[in-house]
């Protein structure tokens, strides 16, 4: 089911209790095995043991939406050894938490461009996101080979090819016709944006989906991130004002 845009929470009205949308770019997990005279890839696996974790503490936290940055476009400049490795903790990941997600009510999604994954993993992916389509107690988005520059251009893409054909015009295109065409058409725009390890860069992630997010910029590499610090960080947020654009009165 299409998530209906012009009328979800963030845009007039205050977000709906229980269906918070926390989107994280998870920095940090080279840093923190480099500091410990470890390999980067031992810090990436103990980052994929803290997304378990934070996926498990979602219900209590109140997060029903979870979107996490697993790996951007640009980060196909890092070395060979690295990319290869990640791509198999994906695939490892997906195996190993199959059953315990469709347990415990997680729906799995990723968004990104599939084209440039090889095509085991992207099979994998379809096979995951078929298992958990009806889990709704969780929803968890994975993005993976994503930047939101390139998500637009494949939206613009996309919108043009359907001008052409007749079954979309130019005066119908509105940000709720853009919002259909991108890979999160079936989720609610964020409400907080949670950056690690103390860097203050949004680096490409959701651009159009979080304009009017809320941003925390926490020094945590994300292999120390715990539920409890996002509990802590869900109460700031929880008395922060959002005015969307409005003034108080």
């Amino acid at each position: 089911m299409m998530f209906d845009k012009s009328a979800q929470p963030g845009r007039e009205d205050p977000a709906t209790p229980g269906a918070l949308h926390v989107a994280v770019i998870m920095d940090g997990n080279g840093r923190w095995a480099q500091n410990r005279g470890w390999p980067r890839l031992v810090g990436h696996r103990k980052g994929a043991e803290r997304v378990r974790k934070l996926v498990e503490a979602c219900p209590d936290l109140g997060i029903r939406y979870l979107t996490l940055y697993a790996f951007s476009t640009e980060n196909w400049k890092r070395s060979t050894e690295e990319v290869l490795g990640l791509m198999t903790l994906f695939a490892r990941y997906i195996r190993r938490e199959a059953d315990r997600m469709k347990r415990e009510g997680v729906r799995l999604r990723f968004i990104g461009d599939r084209t440039r994954l090889d095509d085991d993993l992207q099979a994998l992916i379809r096979w995951i996101e078929a298992e958990t389509a009806e889990n709704d107690r969780v929803h968890l988005s994975v993005a993976l080979n994503y930047g939101g520059r390139d998500e637009i251009v494949r939206a613009t893409r996309a919108m043009v090819q359907d001008v052409a054909a007749g079954t979309l015009s130019a005066e119908q295109i509105s940000d709720a016709t853009i919002s259909r065409y991108l890979d999160t058409r079936d989720l609610p725009d964020p409400d907080l944006v949670v950056r690690t390890s103390g860097e203050t860069r949004v680096s490409n992630f959701l651009l159009w989906q979080a304009a009017y997010a809320e941003y925390v910029f926490t020094p945590t590499l994300w292999p120390d991130f715990t539920p409890a610090t996002m509990g802590t960080i869900l109460k700031d947020f929880a008395v922060r004002e959002r005015r969307f654009g409005g003034v108080k009165t």
